[in-house]
């Protein structure tokens, strides 16, 4: 990827990112390109994206891809903490105890079974890939979405993002829990085309055994943007999950919510469990059992 010239502060701001997926066609209007940041304070049971939870990088392993230690065996001999070793079947095994996310591993895995998720981006090299499919955003009226993990949680690197995404005419949108300083999703407004705002539960007990943090700081942040900024449209959405939102009254209480703003929409959406093997490669377990999506 060649990166554009660093020709202003902005473009030198760096941030983490996970992902950068191209052809999205769910996150804003048109073919777009989602920006996936990293590090989220949220972490809600049904999380399709683990890897995005954590602020720093950390490593990901993905046991079908591991050619074994009888034709490899590389990535125990150059980890300095011997956190990696053997299982009987020859797959490597990675005691988290140990590992201090040198990545030493990743970078002599031939078959990239050992991944680093979360790279150090500027903002010039982010708008370098979203330059890559410009040629569907002047055609479809598509363009940048930044979404995460929560793209809040790096307020500096956001900011600069999206003023040097506006600086080169692109569309953008963002995709939020809405937890976050109530100033810096101000200041954010001020360049975003669409904004997609998360509502999961107006029920702040069930938020926060569903998500581990409060609701209110996320419904206040969205009640004080609507004073704020009663013309710009924003998307309320809200993920059905079985036994926090499902319930008819439950979503007739968030759709009533909405309704009072001026220029806000709404949408729910489809719980899945596409996210469920990501968390084996991050040694964790996924708890969100069957029966509770929707």
């Amino acid at each position: 990827m060649t990166s554009l010239p660093v020709q202003n502060t902005r473009l030198g701001k760096k941030g983490i990112i996970t992902n950068i997926q191209q052809y999205s066609l769910h996150d804003g209007p048109g073919i777009r390109t989602t920006v996936f940041f990293k590090g989220c304070p949220l972490r809600c049971r049904w999380c399709c994206n683990p890897e995005t939870q954590a602020a720093a990088p950390e490593l990901s392993y993905v046991e079908r891809k591991c050619i074994c230690k009888q034709e490899c065996g590389w990535c125990a001999g150059v980890c300095p903490t011997e956190a990696l070793s053997f299982a009987a079947n020859g797959k490597a095994q990675i005691n988290r105890a140990r590992c201090t996310s040198c990545f030493e591993c990743v970078r002599i895995c031939p078959s990239q079974a050992l991944r680093r998720e979360g790279q150090a981006m500027s903002v010039a090299d982010v708008l370098a890939a979203v330059e890559e499919q410009s040629v569907f955003y002047r055609e479809g009226k598509g363009g940048l979405t930044v979404s995460g993990g929560e793209p809040l949680s790096q307020p500096k690197f956001l900011l600069a993002l999206l003023e040097e995404a506006k600086h080169q005419n692109l569309n953008t949108a963002m995709e939020t829990s809405g937890y976050g300083e109530y100033a810096v999703l101000a200041q954010a407004m001020r360049y975003l085309d669409t904004l997609f705002f998360d509502i999961k539960s107006l029920d702040e007990a069930k938020h926060q055994d569903y998500t581990t943090v409060s609701n209110r700081r996320i419904v206040e942040n969205l009640t004080q943007l609507r004073r704020d900024y009663p013309n710009a449209y924003i998307t309320v959405r809200t993920p059905v999950i079985h036994g926090l939102n499902d319930l008819p009254e439950e979503q007739t209480a968030i759709r009533a919510y909405v309704r009072q703003m001026p220029n806000t929409a709404f949408e729910a959406l489809p719980c899945h469990r596409f996210g469920e093997p990501k968390y084996a490669t991050l040694g964790r377990e996924y708890t969100f059992m069957s029966g509770q999506s929707s």
